[in-house]
């Protein structure tokens, strides 16, 4: 970053006016005082540099040497926080991918679990987020058993769609899958891929 850079490469002049604008960059009263802080540092470098005493002068250039150095180093530290990079958000984004994809072989296992053994599964209560229980089938929805707000919280259902899903699994005793339910309870097309990954059938 060469923002981190200035300090150095203007011999420590340059540190109060990076910080400056470090601080109104990000609204932070801590980089205003190390801007005022470097600035009264330099002025008083250069007051000494110019007094004549050799003495003082020399006292002055180790004053300025030790502000360049330290303003260089203070730059270098703060910079990640006055310019966040993006990477924090990409590990989020990446971290969010795979609990999804993780999730999503949850809901694959559940289901080849319950087509292989349905009593197990409804031991297991695979697709009843309402219940207590211990397994964990990724976000399953048993569409046959599930009470109605489970119901109104997949994606696409409407409180006029669940209506007649309701209404037509407690005539029928339930669905078979996903498209014997949107025929039998007239639910638009556009809904079932959907809901298909996040709905289970269980008889």
């Amino acid at each position: 970053m060469l923002w981190a850079f200035v300090p150095f490469i203007t011999l420590g002049y340059g540190t109060p006016f990076s910080f400056l604008y470090a601080a109104l960059r990000r609204g932070s009263w801590g980089l205003g005082g190390a801007a005022a802080g470097y600035g009264f540092g330099a002025a008083t470098v250069l007051a000494l540099v110019q007094t004549g005493n050799q003495f003082v002068t020399v006292f002055g250039s180790f004053l300025w040497i030790l502000l360049w150095i330290a303003g260089t180093g203070h730059a270098f530290a703060v910079r990640t926080s006055v310019f966040p990079g993006k990477a924090s958000h990409n590990r989020q984004n990446e971290h969010a991918i795979e609990v999804a994809k993780y999730r999503r072989t949850l809901r694959e296992e559940a289901r080849a679990l319950a087509a292989q053994d349905p009593a197990l599964a409804r031991e297991l209560r695979i697709g009843r987020p309402d219940v207590p229980r211990t397994y964990d089938d990724g976000g399953l929805v048993d569409v046959n058993h599930a009470p109605r707000e489970i119901l109104e919280a997949l994606p696409g259902m409407t409180p006029e769609m669940v209506d007649r899903v309701v209404h037509r699994r407690e005539e029928t005793g339930g669905f078979m899958s996903v498209e014997e339910m949107a025929v039998d309870a007239d639910l638009p097309p556009d809904v079932l891929p959907e809901m298909a990954d996040f709905t289970i059938f269980l008889r």
